[in-house]
């Protein structure tokens, strides 16, 4: 159930990650397994079943991707997917939810994403997924059941979301969210220091 005083979400977007976007410019709001339908890839990866009239899109788009060699059908098993339908999904930037969320999606340059992920192996909190790729929203059910996880992301993710090319993924369960905090202040610290340390021995050491 959507909770109270959440508004739903209103109109039309052409994929799931695009809800992203619209949280990571400052909105707050719900949407419900409808809303997912006009992107097949990521209703399949949030296990939302689509209207038999749009049934085929899925095997559609995954013929597309295996026809240009981006993906292989025998690929697909592999896909994280949620284990179950959500009812309703809230998205927000994380300094406005209002519900504790199930999981906190970050992007950055990687140097920033090589400090969250110093401090979750730090927190001990990284899962032992390998650095996952398209598509880039089977990193949510994956770091629901599996830990932190990084994703270098995927071409649709990047034109509908509108990251830059030099930019990646880190996806926190909600509830490690915490431990991840407490070390990455220590892990910013450790980089500053260590940043001069490194700078100082390569001017001391290098005679190429």
């Amino acid at each position: 159930m959507p909770p109270p005083g959440v508004k739903k979400f209103e109109g039309s977007v052409p994929s799931g990650c695009t809800f992203w976007h619209l949280a990571a410019e400052g909105r707050v709001f719900y949407t419900v397994p409808e809303d997912h339908y006009n992107c097949p890839i990521g209703s399949y990866t949030h296990n939302i079943s689509v209207p038999e009239p749009r049934a085929g899109e899925l095997m559609q788009t995954l013929t597309i991707m295996n026809n240009v060699g981006y993906i292989r059908m025998e690929d697909i098993p592999g896909i994280a997917r949620l284990g179950t339908t959500p009812g309703a999904v809230v998205y927000a930037p994380l300094a406005e939810t209002p519900v504790d969320p199930d999981v906190v999606l970050f992007h950055g340059r990687p140097g920033r994403i090589m400090l969250l992920e110093e401090a979750a192996l730090r927190a001990g909190i990284e899962s032992k997924t390998p650095l996952l790729g398209r598509p880039t929203c089977m990193a949510l059910p994956a770091a629901m059941t599996q830990g932190f996880v990084a994703s270098t992301g995927c071409i649709g993710n990047r034109v509908y979301t509108e990251i830059g090319d030099d930019e990646l993924y880190v996806v926190v369960p909600g509830s490690q969210l915490a431990k991840l905090t407490e070390e990455a202040e220590t892990i910013a610290s450790a980089n500053r220091q260590l940043n001069a340390y490194h700078q100082d021995r390569r001017q001391t050491l290098n005679r190429a």
